[in-house]
């Protein structure tokens, strides 16, 4: 009998077996959960998107997410020491 593993049916298969990810430990933040974060609206980080302005984002067919890393460094890149200046980085 032939034994099935993952090395047998590809890479593809490997990802599709993985087990699902909590919500705490996602690595990605949905267009909905980030405006939630910022307080702004879904259809600003549209238009943001569009004039080339926010986070970088990832685009898999029509799902827009934003890696988290990528969100905590546009935050921190966003920092202001007063009115006059940015924080130094």
């Amino acid at each position: 009998m032939l034994q099935s593993t993952s090395a047998n049916r590809g890479p593809s298969a490997t990802l599709a077996m993985a087990a699902p990810v909590a919500p705490h430990e996602r690595r990605v933040l949905s267009e909905n959960e980030l405006a939630q974060r910022w307080g702004v609206s879904p259809k600003t980080l549209q238009r943001w998107r569009s004039e080339g302005r926010g986070p970088h984002y990832l685009k898999l067919s029509k799902r827009v997410t934003y890696p988290l890393e990528v969100v905590t460094e546009y935050e921190h890149s966003a920092l202001h020491v007063s009115t006059s200046e940015r924080a130094a980085k």
